[in-house]
């Protein structure tokens, strides 16, 4: 899935800033609020790897990881669901 036209055109830190500024049961790290950024303004499921571009991190294994896990985190609250193995979505 190629999102790269979509990443180019938002501003996710932008976009953090309008979300409360502590949201209930969301970790304290300043990815969480832009991962939620990127989710909102999308209609299917997003990998891990187009969530750390979304992110601006760079692609290497180690971000991606840590973007998968921040992910599996927020399943795990409830925030998020993970429909396929690896494809992450808004909870409805």
């Amino acid at each position: 899935m190629n999102i790269r036209p979509l990443l180019d055109s938002l501003d996710l830190q932008e976009e953090a800033d309008r979300l409360p500024a502590v949201a209930p049961d969301l970790p304290e790290h300043p990815d969480y609020p832009r991962i939620l950024a990127a989710f909102n303004h999308t209609t299917g499921p997003l990998r891990a790897k187009d969530v750390c571009e979304a992110l601006g991190h760079e692609l290497l294994p180690k971000n991606v990881e840590g973007t998968r896990a921040k992910l599996k985190r927020l399943v795990k609250l409830g925030i998020l669901t993970e429909a396929d193995t690896g494809n992450f979505a808004r909870k409805q």
